[in-house]
């Protein structure tokens, strides 16, 4: 089975003092007004205490400077042009700060008096605009660092987030490698086992060979496409162990007996695909087809508690004769059942008496 050579992009590093391009949505988030109010209101009320000038009169422009600097510390912030190397990102928002708020400082003064203020002829007036522009550089500059720290936190959660999805996916991508080339072991392990069982019935002139192998035509048309599958349902894992089962029969219709023993509440659940099957082959070589006089083997499976059980047990040779728990197929269902269940799934071997092995197989029980 050939395994995909695209290999997955590695996840881009972006620097969390690196800001993104921010929208006029964000410039004017509901947040940054309420922040800004929550600091224009008080400031405006305390200088208006000694002031002939009335409250709302200070408000507008308190207001006018808050906008104007959530303003420029937003236009600092999306601005796409790059910066000088020397020139960091977050002092060139609060550079911005400190400039554009004595400039809407004066706009203010000159919007709420209608026209020029005359700094140099009113004292008081002076006085008011060094006020409003010193505390609104203070509150701005304070402001803005807090926003800053936010903002790279936020940036800094979101790439944690980033490679952590990044690295679930990683994870998927190598599990379901590591499963497929477990299947492509399992796939012609099966089908060498099950040619060479043929092989035997031509070579001793069996005239039930070609119903053997008409029979595996037909096994092999809906076996085959389940190799390359991630997922089956238990209903089909017991319909291809029935019909290797059957098959089986027909080359040694004397030494091999079989039971089903299947609850019908667990025909829906996912099974790792090949699991049965590996299971009951490995029973057949290992077990019965070594024996003298064959045996019988019995397939059971039930739910319990919240986990499925498959219990496959053979009264064939038996540990003493066999390598039923150290073959190929075995041990690649158990990797596979590690990687798709983690701990939560097991595969036991048992020694039966007088002979013969019982191999069990436990996983979660989930619907398909």
């Amino acid at each position: 089975m050939a395994l995909s050579n695209t290999s997955p992009k590695p996840p881009m590093t972006v620097s969390p003092s690196e800001a993104a391009p921010a929208s006029v949505k964000t410039v004017f988030a509901p947040r940054r007004i309420g922040v800004m109010l929550l600091v224009a209101i008080p400031l405006a009320l305390l200088i208006s205490i000694d002031s002939q000038t009335t409250f709302p009169i200070w408000l507008a422009r308190t207001v006018i400077i808050g906008t104007a600097a959530l303003a420029a510390f937003g236009i600092a912030e999306s601005t796409p042009a790059r910066l000088p190397k020397w020139l960091r990102r977050s002092v060139f928002q609060l550079l911005a700060l400190a400039v554009a708020i004595p400039i809407a400082t004066y706009a203010a003064y000159w919007i709420t008096v209608g026209g020029d203020p005359a700094f140099p002829a009113n004292p008081k007036r002076a006085l008011g605009f060094v006020q409003l522009s010193v505390g609104g550089i203070f509150f701005g500059v304070w402001i803005g660092l807090g926003a800053m720290r936010r903002q790279r936190d936020a940036r800094v959660h979101a790439q944690l987030l980033a490679f952590e999805r990044e690295r679930r996916e990683l994870e998927r991508q190598a599990v379901e490698a590591r499963t497929q080339l477990l299947r492509s072991q399992i796939q012609p392990h099966f089908l060498f086992n099950t040619l060479a069982n043929i092989q035997a019935l031509v070579e001793a002139g069996s005239p039930q060979a070609p119903q053997v192998l008409a029979s595996l035509i037909a096994y092999l048309k809906a076996a085959v496409p389940q190799l390359d599958e991630t997922a089956s349902t238990l209903a089909r894992e017991i319909d291809l162990a029935r019909a290797y089962l059957e098959l089986m029969r027909m080359r040694m219709p004397d030494r091999l007996r079989f039971t089903l023993n299947v609850e019908p509440a667990v025909l829906s659940m996912r099974c790792p695909p090949m699991t049965l099957l590996t299971l009951v082959e490995n029973a057949v070589r290992h077990g019965i087809d070594p024996a003298e006089d064959g045996g019988e083997i019995d397939v059971i499976v039930r739910r319990e508690g919240r986990d499925v059980l498959i219990r496959v047990e053979d009264s064939g040779v038996g540990p003493g004769a066999s390598t039923a728990g150290n073959g190929t197929g075995l041990k690649a269902l158990r990797e596979r059942l590690a990687l798709v269940f983690g701990d939560a799934a097991a595969l036991r071997l048992f020694e039966r008496h007088p002979h013969g092995f019982t191999v069990e197989v436990q996983f979660p029980a989930e619907a398909h």
